[in-house]
């Protein structure tokens, strides 16, 4: 698979079989590809050239990528507010299972804050609203979760709760983290260095 950014390859080469259930980490050094790689297996890059399946099915049919969208669960690395006034609950409730993500907000500290817009809220309050909405997109029948440095914007105490959190859930998880205890508790850790993938764990 090659993921271009114009005429710039950004991803080269990359031949990445991913059991269902396994935990990976991707690791390595900032533009090396590890984003736009999640992001094309999420459908949000699509210049593509290859193939990529997610639990066996490919993405040429709109009917696919609707299927591909309520089977991963996305975590951006970057948490935006957005440009319209949403409300912590209203992205909860876009789970699927507002339930099960109302009830991970309160496990993960940001429960008294879902009545509040997600610009009044930090980076980290932010990011454990998104790992709460994984919680419910999980719920709701997710068997993929793809994270992009879900515990950048969390001290260490939170770092330790999101990755337990993670690492915790019944998926395929697929994260792009610099967090060494994170990468600790995943089966596979891969390296990707100038767009390119090589396994170190």
């Amino acid at each position: 698979m090659v993921c271009r950014h114009g005429r710039l390859a950004a991803v080269g080469g990359v031949d990445l079989d991913v059991a269902a259930g396994q935990r990976v980490a991707l690791t390595g050094t900032n533009g090396s590809g590890k984003t736009t790689l999640l992001r094309a297996v999420l459908g949000l890059h699509r210049q593509v050239d290859g193939e990529i399946l997610v639990g066996g099915r490919g993405s040429r049919s709109a009917a696919e990528w609707a299927w591909r969208r309520r089977a991963c669960a996305w975590i951006p690395q970057r948490p935006a507010a957005g440009r319209f006034p949403l409300l912590a609950h209203e992205l909860l409730r876009s789970s699927g299972d507002g339930g099960q993500a109302l009830s991970a907000a309160e496990r993960l500290g940001v429960g008294a804050l879902v009545d509040r817009p997600l610009s009044s809220l930090s980076g980290g309050q932010l990011q454990r609203v998104h790992l709460a909405r994984a919680v419910g997109c999980v719920a709701a029948g997710a068997g993929v979760v793809l994270a992009d440095e879900p515990t950048a914007a969390l001290d260490f105490a939170g770092q330790e709760e999101a990755a337990e959190l993670l690492t915790g859930l019944p998926v395929t998880l697929l994260v792009v983290t610099h967090d060494r205890a994170m990468a600790a508790r995943c089966d596979r850790v891969l390296e990707m260095a100038a767009g390119r993938l090589r396994e170190v764990g």
